[in-house]
Parts: structure tokens; sequence; C-alpha cells
């Protein structure tokens, strides 16, 4: 079936998924509309138990939805075996076949497939080459590290050609340094593939730092989508601006910005109508405006000192340049929540 010029590569229409076991009407993903283009790399977003893996499971197949439907490049593949559905999936724990070698792993699929010969080790071996891989073919999953074992796995899933490739939490086993590595990695692949991937995450500096367009999750909801610059510079809810590592929020009421332990008085214009401001803690102003609070840390992080501060509404975080003036513990400091800087927040 061809596919419209203007059709989504992949369509989740009215998609609600629940694992066997669960309450009577309590549902994993709750009627999940998302449309991801082709050449996308999306990211799901989200905290342990928000659907973004029990979702990407349905689209491997691995899970039957309670109702809608999964289109896949114009085809319904709601109802589709796995093996009949030419999707690619990266597990978090790789699954490597530990008896065998890399280079068996990754011709593994294509077996499978009838390949053999000669076009076997044409293709296993540019998957191999392609993940920087060229001399460890012969090795075992034991004699490879983490990075180079993900690398592997990833071989194994884009050797088969996949329409769609999804990929489980892949690199939270790695070490910090790898996992910018492995980053990098997948952008490359993915640029030089053309192929479709969602990334499932909790990790929201992977996400932002990966996807062309990053969905965040909540109780099997969508609660917003966007560009990774639109989902760090304007969440819209407090939990969004939460996950994206946004603090300092206070509450709008009539008496001012209402915060854990009280109420900031804001003197310096009217409040906009919304739910909530927040502010990084780069944008708070510290040593000077209208507000006061003592300070309770200080921390160096090199590029900048961070504060915390003890103030009416209760701790606010800022941070400052190296040179700029320090101020000791237990001091009494003013500071400023400038509007300018405001991130606003409508819903909870």
């Amino acid at each position: 079936m061809s596919q419209s010029l203007s059709a989504p590569f992949l369509s989740l229409e009215n998609l609600t998924l629940a694992y066997h076991g669960q309450v009577a009407g309590q549902v994993a993903v709750d009627s999940l509309n998302l449309s991801v283009r082709e050449g996308e790399l999306l990211a799901l977003l989200g905290p342990s138990g928000c659907g973004k893996t029990t979702t990407m499971r349905a689209i491997a197949g691995l899970l039957a939805p309670q109702a809608g439907r999964i289109v896949l490049a114009g085809q319904d593949i709601t109802h589709m075996p796995p093996n009949k559905r030419e999707i690619g999936l990266v597990f978090q724990s790789y699954a490597l076949f530990p008896h065998l070698s890399v280079f068996e792993n990754v011709a593994f699929g294509l077996r499978l497939r009838g390949v053999a010969g000669d076009e076997l080790k044409r293709r296993a071996m540019e998957a191999i080459v392609m993940v920087g891989l060229s001399s460890f073919e012969r090795r075992l999953p034991r004699e490879l590290s983490g990075g180079q074992q993900q690398r592997v796995a990833l071989a194994r899933s884009v050797v088969v050609r996949p329409r769609l490739l999804l990929l489980d939490e892949p690199l939270s086993n790695l070490d910090a340094r790898l996992r910018l590595e492995m980053r990098s990695e997948l952008q490359r692949l993915q640029r030089e593939l053309g192929v479709t991937m969602m990334y499932v995450t909790h990790d929201q500096v992977e996400a932002l730092a990966l996807a062309d367009r990053v969905v965040v999750m909540r109780a099997g909801k969508i609660a917003q989508q966007g560009s990774p610059a639109d989902i760090y510079e304007r969440p819209t809810s407090a939990f969004v601006a939460q996950f994206v590592g946004i603090e300092n929020m206070l509450r709008v009421t009539t008496e001012g910005l209402q915060g854990a332990a009280g109420i900031l008085p804001f003197l310096s214009g009217a409040l906009p109508a919304v739910h909530a401001l927040a502010w990084r803690p780069r944008s708070v102003l510290l040593g000077q405006g209208p507000f006061g609070g003592r300070v309770q840390g200080v921390s160096y992080l090199g590029e900048a000192v961070e504060y915390l501060i003890d103030s009416a509404a209760g701790p606010i975080k800022a941070q400052t340049a190296p040179q700029a003036p320090r101020f000791a513990m237990h001091t009494i400091v003013p500071f400023d929540l400038p509007l300018g800087e405001a991130v606003h927040l409508l819903q909870d």
C-alpha cells in the first residue's frame, strides 16, 4: 500500500494498553494519539510507570492493545506478528547471545530471514564496520566493554534494514563518558541510515540531546510534545518543568508567590495570569533585589557557584559566575526573581 506524502510514517490512534493483572479500569496507556514522521528521531520521555516502554512494546508487537490502532507506513500492523513488522528493537540489557561471536550475533537476524552466503557476510560486516567494531567480529560478548556490546546490539538491529528502530533505555547501563559517545554514535547512525527511530528514556539530558522531537508522558498520557528547545525553554506544566530540571517553582496567588514555606509578596509589577512561575538558578539575581534569604548551602561547580537560599517561600536555588562576589554560609543575601526571566506554567 502506498503512503500519502502527507500521512505520518507511524501513527498511534486512540491506543489503549494494559497489562494482565491490572485493576479493572486501570490502564497503562489511555487513548494515546501520536504521529511520527519518516526519518524522525522521536524521544518518549517520562518517569517509571508513565507508559513509555509499554507504548514501545505495543508498537513492536510484544503487547496487544485493548483498543486503538497502530499504522506503520500506511499499513495497519495492530494485530500483525512481531516478526512480520520489520521493526528493530534495542533493549536496555542488549540481549546478546553469549555463546555467539560479534559476527554471528549480528548475522542472526539475517539467517532467520533466509539471507546466506556472500550477501550475509557482506551485510553483517557492513553493519559491524558502521558501528566501529571492524576488528572485533570474532570476539564473544564477554570480551567486550559495555559500550562495545551496545554497538553490537545496534548493528544486529540495523542489519535487517528495519522500517522503524525502537530503543528502550539503551544507554542506561553505561557510564557518563560512554553515554556521551553512544549518543553521538546514535545520531551518526540515524543520519547515515535515515531510519525512523523512537527512543525511550527517563533521562531528560539524553532526550534533549538526541531527539528531533520530545514527547513527555505522564500517567499514560502525553503531557507535552515539541522540539527539545520547546520542552526545555517553554514547558507548559509544573510536571514537565520539573522533569526537564527547572527549579524555583512558585504558585501565583493574589498575595504574591506561594512556595512550600510561605509567600513572597511580589512588589515589582503585576504577576501574569498563570498557574505558576519558575526560574532556573542562573536566572535568579543574587546580591540585590526586594527579597532576602539566608545562605544554607554553597557549591562550587567549576563554571558556576550554586547557592541554596532559605527564603520566606522556601528554598531558592541560585547560580552566579565563578568570578562574581561570593556569599558566605548563613549570611542574609538580597535576591530578585526577574519577571522577564520567568518560565510561565499553565497547569500542575
